[in-house]
């Protein structure tokens, strides 16, 4: 009997194995009976903050714990490698970061690839959180850089030409959270396309979660698709995280919470997946199994073609997470930049 499931994970395996493009294993497993119960309802936002209190006394060994169960539950999966984004910020300094670098040793070890990504919940223009950032890129213990965009609102735009600026004298790529409310007043992708094209950071850039484009008018839709193909800019799509967003009171295309994924792909745009979160307190349920994060794409976009959707789950996920490519020096940050300090 034909089982398009099992042919679909048979593919898969002989293209290597799944790619994790997008997760947060830092606070992987972090979710308690007590916080689940008190925090599980909170807003995104208001989720920052308390995760914020777990980071105060947090320690490299608590980190490096999240980190260890996160891989181990990824190899589980069939996961070969993923890009994992780590707190650096005022709040946990290099604590995480630290535990991230013996994970990466670790993982190695057993085949695992995992790929390092600095993540902006503290933004990257207060000169201490900028600081903070170049000195793990001048030390070269990041593999990419990341972006937040609306934490330094209003200064979305200074935020995307930093990151880039770093990203291209570091030669690191950048992985940039953006349209990720599922609203129609977002337009970072737009904005980050844009940034991209300007610094000169073509082909080295990731647009993570994209959802709020979905929210916008055909020919706005097509626009974005055919600016973000002129700047070389690829997606990450994490079908769950954003699959509980709340219905909003406003007249927009109808539309889900998930990457318009099948219109990015008639432009010739590389889309790859993402877990997101892995037993958190931002998502408690979510496991971190790639093939239901794909089993929820191709559901909800009507998304059949198996070389398509292995494509997404393997190749794609290497190419964006920086695994096919060879390993580079950093160059020196020498003058210029960011100004705005």
């Amino acid at each position: 009997m034909y089982n398009p499931n099992e042919k679909l994970k048979d593919i898969i395996k002989q293209k290597g194995g799944f790619i994790n493009a997008h997760a947060h294993f830092d606070r992987a497993f972090t979710v308690t009976e007590n916080n689940m119960e008190k925090v599980v309802n909170y807003h995104l936002f208001d989720k920052w903050e308390f995760v914020d209190r777990f980071k105060k006394s947090a320690q490299v060994s608590d980190y490096l714990r999240n980190f260890e169960m996160a891989i181990i539950s990824q190899m589980h999966y069939g996961v070969v490698g993923a890009l994992t984004f780590v707190d650096v910020d005022s709040i946990c300094g290099y604590k995480a970061l630290e535990a991230a670098q013996l994970a990466k040793a670790t993982a190695a070890e057993r085949g695992f690839t995992l790929k390092v990504c600095s993540q902006a919940l503290k933004g990257v223009i207060k000169p201490s959180e900028n600081r903070l950032l170049r000195d793990a890129l001048e030390q070269d213990k990041l593999d990419a850089i990341g972006g937040l965009p609306r934490i330094d609102a209003p200064y979305e735009q200074a935020h995307l030409d930093e990151i880039l600026y770093l990203g291209k004298n570091y030669n690191k790529r950048v992985h940039v959270h953006v349209d990720q409310l599922n609203c129609n007043l977002e337009k970072e992708t737009e904005l980050l396309a844009r940034r991209t094209m300007h610094a000169g950071m073509e082909g080295k850039v990731t647009a993570v979660h994209g959802i709020s484009i979905a929210c916008h008018d055909k020919d706005y839709r097509k626009d974005v698709y055919k600016m973000c193909r002129d700047a070389g800019v690829s997606f990450v799509s994490c079908p769950t995280a954003w699959i509980d967003s709340r219905r909003k009171e406003t007249l927009t295309p109808t539309h889900n919470a998930i990457t318009p994924v099948e219109e990015m792909l008639e432009y010739g745009l590389t889309v790859a997946i993402g877990s997101d979160n892995i037993h958190d307190v931002y998502k408690p349920y979510s496991t971190g199994d790639m093939s239901t994060e794909l089993k929820f794409l191709l559901e909800a976009l009507h998304l059949y073609d198996l070389g398509v959707l292995s494509e997404i789950a393997t190749t794609n996920g290497r190419l964006v997470i920086g695994m096919e490519e060879e390993k580079n020096g950093h160059k020196r940050l020498e003058k210029g930049g960011f100004s705005l300090l």
